[in-house]
């Protein structure tokens, strides 16, 4: 099959376009039921685990993990998001490791998974280096700060600190209007300088898109300040980065998700650094949670051209509402 317009196969049959799209909805409903029964698995088999610490084997936590971070990494990239912003709740709230440890390991989760989709990112034209850099070097720096404070302090105010955050991460999330295309008449004088303008194609709608961006020295600011959060909690920057990019600067929503993947791989490897210089870093939770967040990620990356960015979000709202709620209530001493 040469390309979707309707040229003949090896076998003589016409591909249809409209076939073909049913076919992607078609799969796009069993992935997001797959997702969620494997989210919604997460509780169940902590808690039970956890009522039987003495007699579970000590292979199923990293099983477990494994499996839950496979799911996360798939439906992170598509979703324009960090691993890190869903693995460190979820582990914090569900699994019997000290908070340190798991934001060490989150910031790891997310670093694999945005090396894991970096490669056919910027191969696709999804990425734009010139855009990611300026932002990356300021965000880095504040990571490596927030790193820093978040093993300084208590871990009961970082538990409470990071419900408070996940809860309004899940906040902003859903009240976020996004703009697919938005019209930048005039790039700001150094987003000029710095030459932060291109083409890329649109796999989705199948043609060529012009951009620019305007509004630089506010998206640097927040970057830095992305930055600190990513490192203060391990969560990664992918759940800020792409409405910076997107609503603050102007680049299109497919660019912004793409970029932000590129952005991760090196804010996230600053602040992981210090946490493994600490020694907050522990083989058996970090291991299997980055091996399956790296092959869910060359899946979601694959994923990035046709799913819906829409349901995805949706699906990641309602597991960040679920991880927000237990951090904040473990933090508060009101759930063991």
């Amino acid at each position: 099959m040469r390309n979707y317009n309707g040229e003949r196969g090896p076998a003589g049959d016409r591909y249809n376009t409209s076939d073909m799209n049913k076919n992607g909805r078609r799969r796009l409903r069993c992935f997001l039921r797959g997702a969620v029964f494997s989210t919604a698995f997460i509780p169940v088999l902590a808690f039970a685990a956890g009522g039987a610490e003495a007699a579970a084997p000590w292979w199923i936590w990293p099983l477990a993990l494994f499996i839950v971070c496979f799911v996360l990494g798939t439906i992170a990239v598509p979703a324009g998001i960090g691993g890190g912003v869903l693995f460190v709740p979820i582990v914090s709230g569900f699994f019997p490791f000290h908070l340190d440890f798991v934001r060490g390991a989150g910031l790891l989760v997310a670093l694999a998974s945005a090396l894991a989709a970096g490669p056919g990112l910027l191969r696709t034209g999804l990425a734009d280096i010139r855009l990611a850099l300026p932002l990356t070097l300021l965000a880095s720096a504040g990571a490596v700060l927030g790193a820093l404070v978040g093993l300084a302090l208590p871990v009961t105010v970082v538990e409470t600190a990071l419900g408070i955050t996940i809860l309004c991460i899940a906040l902003l999330m859903w009240r976020a209007k996004r703009s697919e295309f938005p019209d930048i008449m005039r790039p700001d004088p150094l987003a000029a300088a710095l030459q932060m303008s291109g083409i890329f194609h649109d796999h989705a709608h199948k043609r060529n898109v012009a951009w620019r961006v305007h509004r630089t020295p506010l998206a640097l600011a927040l970057f830095a300040g992305i930055g600190v959060l990513a490192g203060l909690f391990g969560l990664g920057a992918g759940w800020a980065n792409v409405p910076v990019l997107n609503l603050v600067m102007g680049a299109p929503l497919r660019l912004s998700a793409g970029t932000s993947g590129f952005i991760l791989s090196i804010v996230d490897s600053s602040a992981a650094w210090v946490y493994i210089n600490k020694g907050a870093l522990l083989a058996i939770i970090a291991v299997p949670s980055v091996i399956g967040m790296m092959l869910g990620a060359f899946i979601g990356a694959r994923l990035l051209r046709t799913l819906q960015a829409s349901r995805i979000r949706m699906l990641v709202i309602v597991i960040l509402l679920l991880a927000g709620v237990r951090a904040l209530s473990k933090g508060l001493g009101w759930w063991a």
